[in-house]
């Protein structure tokens, strides 16, 4: 092998390894909102089953639900703190 391969093919290793780790980044996002998700439909499906004994029943509708997939368990405090000011 001459010079000139050597160097090719570091730099298609390099260009392979930075092309990796820019579609892992979205890839960690869209897990992350996928657990937040599960995580916050989980919270909120217990927190009407039980706090319906208590009188603390937060509907499930697109907009709740949506700050739960998002935000997560800090979604659903939130949301049980705007249900106690209404």
């Amino acid at each position: 092998m001459n010079m000139p391969n050597i160097i090719f093919f570091i730099i298609a290793i390099v260009a392979i390894f930075i092309i990796g780790k820019i579609f892992a980044w979205p890839l960690k996002v869209l897990l992350n909102l996928i657990v937040n998700g599960i995580a916050g439909g989980i919270l909120l499906w217990l927190i009407n089953l039980v706090g319906g004994n208590f009188g603390l029943v937060i509907p499930i509708n697109a907009i709740t639900a949506l700050i739960a997939g998002i935000l997560g368990i800090p979604g659903v405090l939130f949301l049980i703190i705007l249900n106690y000011l209404r």
